[in-house]
């Protein structure tokens, strides 16, 4: 009897499902707006530039986008996600195209003035190959001198204020969170159990970590020029105060 091939964590829609309070709470939610304050200002967007929102989730920055008169591609796996966000664009009747693929194969040459990754959306996978892909299908969907902003926690940050066990309380559940570094400082694995409404769930996932000198030989052995990279999408420096790592990469 041939056996089912259990989906890796980032491909299973119960995974999205449970976590989506946790990860997309109402501090977060709120936040959107300045993030794409911040964005437009950081890489000098204009209204009416194509941007591609690379793992948009449930559209918190696609429709801030399209609010402000960019031309939208939302793209993210997660059927939930993606229908929560075309809900509120019909809702706001914001015009954004939703496209559900892996961002492994997502790819539209020559297309967007920029791309953005945002909220730890890289590093999903175990093969190194294919994170390199992603980087390379962002690279070919931009048009020239279009620019790529990625905004995750870097391996520099996670050292710094890592915990092997923490537990948060918020918005009606509890998150107790276990953590175990891979080796060489490679990768992250991780146990998540909520408890909301007397239900537990429990989820456990893993993820690479890059530092900032990681990230910028890799996005410029893809071919990017003039990576920089940042403590936030406000543009502050990249040093021992920064709680996140952003990098602006130029095709």
């Amino acid at each position: 009897m041939q056996q089912t091939r259990k989906k890796p964590w980032h491909e299973q829609e119960s995974f999205w499902k449970t976590i989506a309070p946790v990860i997309f709470n109402n501090k977060v939610i709120l936040a959107a707006p300045q993030d794409v304050e911040h964005l437009v200002s950081l890489i000098n967007l204009h209204p009416g530039m194509r941007i591609c929102d690379l793992c948009c989730g449930v559209g918190r920055h696609s429709l801030e986008l399209a609010r402000r008169g960019f031309q939208v591609t939302s793209v993210d796996r997660t059927a939930l996600y993606l229908q929560e966000a075309k809900k509120k664009a019909q809702t706001e009747g914001l015009n954004i195209q939703f496209v559900r693929e892996d961002m492994r194969r997502f790819c539209q040459p020559n297309s967007f003035d920029a791309v953005i990754n945002l909220y730890t959306s890289f590093g999903y996978f175990e093969e190194q190959v294919d994170n390199r892909t992603v980087l390379e299908n962002i690279y070919k969907s931009l048009k020239n001198n279009g620019k790529l902003v990625m905004e995750l926690v870097g391996k520099e940050v996670v050292a710094r204020i890592f915990q092997e066990r923490d537990w948060i309380e918020e918005d009606g559940f509890v998150l107790l969170e276990e953590r175990k570094v891979g080796k060489n400082w490679g990768s992250m694995s991780n146990r998540w159990i909520i408890l909301k409404n007397g239900n537990k769930y429990e989820h456990r996932f893993h993820h690479r970590l890059y530092s900032a000198v990681e990230l910028c030989n890799m996005l410029s052995s893809c071919g990017f020029q003039q990576v920089e990279t940042y403590g936030g999408l406000d543009g502050s420096p990249y040093d021992q105060k920064a709680n996140r790592l952003v990098l602006v990469g130029q095709k």
